[in-house]
C-alpha cells in the first residue's frame, strides 16, 4: 500500500509591501506650480493652443481697454472743468467791474456759430502794457490780430471755411495753446480790438480763473449717470468673465494626458486655470496697448463732438489698480467654476452630456433683491440735497447680473421642449439642448446691455421735459435774433438796413428800446413810475403790436393781452399829451433830463407777442417821433427772417453782424432750450454708449469664430455624411434666432422693470412704455449682423480638413 505523500501548500497570505506614500500636501506653493504649469502649456501648446491663447488675449483686451478709458472718464471731467475756469475772466468781485490798470483789460464774447459747428470766442483790448493774458496766449493781440485754435485755423484754411474766414477776417498771428483749449478739436478765436470799451458792451476784467466750482449737478442727473455708468460696463464685464473662457479639444487630450500620467482632477483644474490666466495677463497687455492707442488718437477723434487731450486721458489710480488685479484673478475663478462641470479622466474628457439643470431660486432671488435696493433709497428729486450712488449702483448691479443668470436656465428651459422640423432646425435645437451654455454666453452681454438701455431710455424720456424748457419763440415768424446791448441810434439804423441787404433775407424786425420814466415821482411812493419805449419803422410795429393804421411820426400806447391784469404803471409813465423822461438814470445819478411829450392823439392798442415770445409793452414809437439818438439807455435788437431755399443763408446773417465794428450777439431762434448740464450728459452718454457697443460687436464676433472652431470637427463630419453647407449655415442662424428672441424678451421685460424702480425713485411716472422698441431692435439686429459676418469662417471650417487627427 502506498502512502501519498502531501507537500505543504504554498502560503497565500500578500508578501510585505512598503506602505503607501503620503499624498502630498496641497498648498499655495503647489497651486502656484500648477499655475506656471498650465501658462508654460498656454505657451507652448502649439499652433492650437497659441490661436486660442489669442482670441483670449484679444476678448480680454477689448474689455480692459474700454475700462480703462471709462476710469479715465473722472479725470478728463476734472481737466475738462479746470480748463473752463482757467479761461473765465473775473474782475475783483464776480459781476464787478476792474479799475483801470496796467494788468486790466476789456473783454467781450464773441462766440458765434457756423453751420453745425459752435466757435468759442473772445474780443480783447488791453488797458495798459502788461495785461492779464488768458491761457494759451503769449501776448495780447493787436487791432485787427487774431489767435486761432488749431481745429480753427485747419477750418479756415479750408474750402469749407470760405464764409467763416470772410467772418473772422482778422489776420491770425498764432496758435491757442492746450492750456487755453478745452479739446484738441475745439474751434476757438482772440481778436484784439481798438474800439471796445465797457459803453460799446465790454466788460473790464483784472485776471482769467474763477475762484470757485461750477455748478453742482442736479440729483436726478447723478442718478442717470450713476445708472449709465453701470449699465456701460457691465456688459464689458460680463464678456471677459466669457473670454476666459474660451477652450479648445486640444486642452481636453492633455489634461485627460495628465491625469493618466498621475495628477489628480483638482490638479488639472488649476492648469486649467493657468492657461486661462495667462490669456488674461496677455488680455491685461493687449488692453494696455489698446488703451495707450487710443489715448494717443484721442485728441484726433471726435465722437458726438467730444475729444480730450492725450495728458487728459489717465485712469484713476485706484480703478486702474483694481482692473489690473481683478482681471487675473476673475480668469482664474472663472476657469475653476468653469471645470466644475467638466470630467476629467486619464483616458479622456467627459463633458455632461445631459447638465444636470441649474438651481433657479437664487437666479430669480437676485432680480427682486436689486430692485428693492433700488425702491428703498427712497425718492430723488430736484430738492435733494445728498444723493447716495452706492445704492443706485448696487442695485442696478444686481438686476443686470441677474440676467446673466437667468438667460442660461430660461434657454435650457425653452429649447428643452422645441420640436421637430426642417434638418437646419433639429441642427440648432439639438445643438442648443446639448450645451446652449457657451452659445449663451456669447449673447448675455448684448441681453445686459440692451435690458440696460432700454431702462435709460425710460429714464430719459421721463425726465426730457424738466430739463428741456419751451421757450414760446415762435421760428416761424423769425429765426435769427440779433443785439447789441449798448445805446446807439446810428447802430440800429445800420443794423436794420445791412440785414434787409443781405442774401437770403425776407425781413427785419429791427428795433431800439429803452427803458423811459415820468419827470415826476410818486408822491405817497416817492417812486418813478417806468415803462419800456420801442422804436421802429411801421411793418416792425406791426409785428409788435395790434396796429391798423401807421405812418411816419405815428406812437402808440400798448398794453398786455396775457392774462395778469395790466398795471397802472404804463398809465403813469405813458400820459398822452404829457412829458416823458427819456433818460431812465436821471433818478439813479441826477443827470439831466431829455424830456419828450407823447402826442395827445397816441391810440392805445394790444400787444402782439415778437417771434421770441416777448411783449413790447408801454409807448410804440416810429423813428419820425423820436430821435433814437436821445435815447442814452437803449440797446439794438433785430429779428431776422431768412429764406430758407437760398443756402447758408443764416451764415450771411452772422458775416453781416460780424462786418459791424461792436460786439453784436447773434442767437438762433428755438421753440425748445435744452439744460446745459443735461445736453453734456447725454452727449457723453451717447459717445460712452457707441464706444460700448462697437465693443460688443467685436466681443460677439470673437466669441462666435471660438465657438466654430471648438465645433470644426462635427461641422466637417456633417458635411462628410452629406449635409448641405447651407442647411449647416441655415442651422447656426436659426439657434442664434432662438438665442436672440429669448435674450430680447428677457432684456425687454428686465429694463421695463429696471426703468420702472429707476423712475420711481426719481419720482417720475413711466410716459413712453414703447420706448424699448428701437433698442431691442438694435440689439436683435446687432446679433444677427455679427453671426452673419462669421459665416465665411463657418465655411471655412466645413472643410474635409476637419477631420484629421492625431
Amino acid at each position: 500500500m502506498s502512502t501519498t505523500r502531501h507537500e505543504p501548500r504554498p502560503s497565500r497570505t500578500a508578501p510585505d509591501l512598503p506602505p503607501p506614500a503620503r499624498r502630498p500636501h496641497r498648498g499655495p506653493a503647489a497651486r502656484l506650480r500648477d499655475l506656471a504649469m498650465g501658462v508654460r502649456f498656454a505657451v507652448s501648446g502649439g499652433r492650437e493652443g497659441l490661436t486660442r491663447t489669442a482670441l483670449t488675449a484679444l476678448g480680454v483686451g477689448l474689455g480692459v481697454g474700454l475700462l480703462l478709458i471709462a476710469a479715465s472718464v473722472p479725470q478728463m471731467m476734472d481737466a475738462r472743468d479746470s480748463r473752463t475756469a482757467a479761461r473765465t475772466a473775473v474782475g475783483p468781485e464776480p459781476g464787478e467791474q476792474a479799475p483801470v490798470s496796467a494788468t486790466s483789460l476789456v473783454t467781450a464774447p464773441a462766440d458765434t456759430d457756423y453751420r453745425t459747428e459752435t466757435v468759442g470766442g473772445e474780443i480783447l483790448r488791453p488797458d495798459g502794457a502788461d495785461p492779464a493774458l488768458p491761457p494759451g496766449l503769449d501776448r495780447a493781440p493787436a487791432a485787427g490780430e487774431m489767435y486761432v485754435s488749431p481745429a480753427l485755423a485747419d477750418l479756415l484754411a479750408s474750402p469749407e471755411g470760405r464764409l467763416l474766414k470772410e467772418r473772422l477776417h482778422h489776420r491770425t498771428v498764432g496758435l491757442i495753446g492746450d492750456a487755453g483749449l478745452l479739446d484738441p478739436g475745439e474751434l476757438r478765436f482772440y481778436a484784439g480790438s481798438s474800439t471796445l470799451t465797457t459803453d460799446t458792451g465790454g466788460v473790464r476784467v483784472d485776471g482769467y480763473g474763477t475762484r470757485g466750482g461750477g455748478d453742482p449737478m442736479a440729483p436726478v442727473l447723478i442718478v442717470v449717470v450713476v445708472l449709465a455708468c453701470v449699465v456701460l460696463l457691465v456688459p464689458v464685464t460680463v464678456f471677459i468673465a466669457t473670454a476666459v473662457r474660451f477652450g479648445g479639444e486640444q486642452r481636453d487630450r492633455r489634461l485627460a494626458a495628465l491625469r493618466l500620467v498621475g495628477a489628480d482632477a483638482r490638479t488639472t483644474r488649476w492648469i486649467a486655470a493657468g492657461e486661462a490666466l495667462f490669456g488674461a495677463v496677455l488680455g491685461l497687455a493687449v488692453g494696455a496697448g489698446a488703451f495707450a492707442g487710443g489715448r494717443l488718437i484721442a485728441g484726433s477723434v471726435r465722437v458726438w463732438d467730444l475729444s480730450a487731450f492725450p495728458s487728459d486721458v489717465v485712469p484713476v489710480p485706484w480703478l486702474g489698480a483694481l482692473i489690473l488685479l481683478a482681471v487675473p484673478v476673475v480668469s482664474v475663478v472663472v476657469a475653476l467654476l468653469a471645470m466644475r462641470a467638466v470630467t476629467i479622466e486619464p483616458l479622456g474628457v467627459v463633458r455632461r452630456s445631459a447638465p444636470r439643470r441649474g438651481r433657479l431660486w437664487w437666479r430669480l432671488l437676485m432680480l427682486p433683491a436689486g430692485l428693492a435696493v433700488l425702491l428703498a433709497t427712497g425718492t430723488v428729486g430736484q430738492d435733494s440735497d445728498v444723493v447716495e450712488p452706492w445704492p443706485v449702483a448696487a442695485g442696478t448691479l444686481l438686476v443686470l447680473f441677474s440676467l446673466t443668470a437667468l438667460l442660461p436656465w430660461l434657454v435650457d428651459a425653452v429649447v428643452r421642449r422645441l420640436g421637430r422640423g426642417p434638418v437646419a432646425w433639429q441642427l440648432a435645437v439639438r445643438r442648443l439642448q446639448l450645451g446652449s451654455t457657451s452659445a449663451t454666453r456669447a449673447v448675455g452681454g448684448i441681453t445686459v446691455a440692451v435690458a440696460g438701455a432700454i431702462a435709460l431710455q425710460m429714464v430719459f424720456a421721463a425726465v426730457h421735459d424738466d430739463f428741456n424748457r419751451v421757450t414760446g419763440e415762435d421760428s416761424e415768424r423769425a429765426q435769427l435774433t440779433v443785439s447789441a446791448e449798448f445805446p446807439s441810434g446810428e447802430l440800429a439804423a445800420e443794423m436794420i438796413r445791412e440785414f434787409r441787404a443781405t442774401d437770403g433775407v425776407r425781413g427785419v424786425i429791427g428795433t431800439v428800446e429803452a427803458y423811459v420814466v415820468s419827470p415826476e415821482p410818486v408822491a405817497e411812493e416817492d417812486i418813478r413810475p417806468t415803462t419800456l419805449m420801442t422804436v421802429g419803422d411801421c411793418p416792425t410795429l406791426r409785428e409788435l403790436a395790434r396796429i391798423r393804421s401807421c405812418a411816419d411820426g405815428d406812437t402808440f400806447v400798448v398794453h398786455s393781452v396775457r392774462d395778469e391784469p395790466p398795471g397802472d404803471w404804463i398809465d403813469r409813465t405813458a400820459r398822452k399829451g404829457k412829458q416823458v423822461n427819456l433818460n431812465s438814470d436821471t433818478p439813479f445819478d441826477g443827470s439831466a433830463p431829455k424830456l419828450w411829450t407823447l402826442p395827445e392823439r397816441s391810440p392805445t392798442v394790444m400787444a402782439r407777442p415778437d417771434p421770441v415770445g416777448e411783449e413790447h409793452t408801454g409807448i410804440l414809437a416810429t423813428p419820425g417821433a423820436v430821435d433814437v439818438s436821445a435815447l442814452p439807455g437803449a440797446w439794438t435788437t433785430a429779428l431776422v427772417q431768412i429764406d430758407e431755399s437760398v443756402p447758408d443763408a443764416k451764415e450771411f446773417v452772422r458775416n453781416t453782424a460780424a462786418r459791424i465794428d461792436a460786439p453784436v450777439r447773434v442767437r438762433t431762434i428755438h421753440k425748445i432750450e435744452r439744460d446745459r448740464q443735461y445736453e453734456s450728459v447725454r452727449t457723453g452718454l451717447l459717445a460712452a454708449a457707441t464706444a460700448t457697443m462697437g465693443l460688443i460687436a467685436a466681443s460677439m464676433a470673437v466669441a462666435q469664430i471660438e465657438q466654430l472652431r471648438e465645433r470644426r470637427r462635427l461641422l466637417a463630419v456633417l458635411v462628410a455624411f452629406g449635409t448641405g453647407r447651407a442647411t449647416l449655415a441655415w442651422s447656426v442662424l436659426l439657434q442664434t434666432a432662438v438665442l436672440v428672441v429669448l435674450g430680447t424678451a428677457m432684456a425687454v421685460a428686465a429694463g421695463i422693470g429696471l426703468g420702472a424702480a429707476m423712475l420711481r425713485m426719481i419720482g417720475k411716472p413711466v410716459t413712453h412704455w414703447g420706448s424699448f422698441l428701437p433698442v431691442a431692435g438694435m440689439g436683435a439686429g446687432l446679433i444677427l449682423v455679427v453671426t452673419l459676418l462669421s459665416l465665411p469662417v463657418l465655411v471655412r471650417l466645413m472643410r474635409p480638413g476637419g477631420l484629421r487627427t492625431e
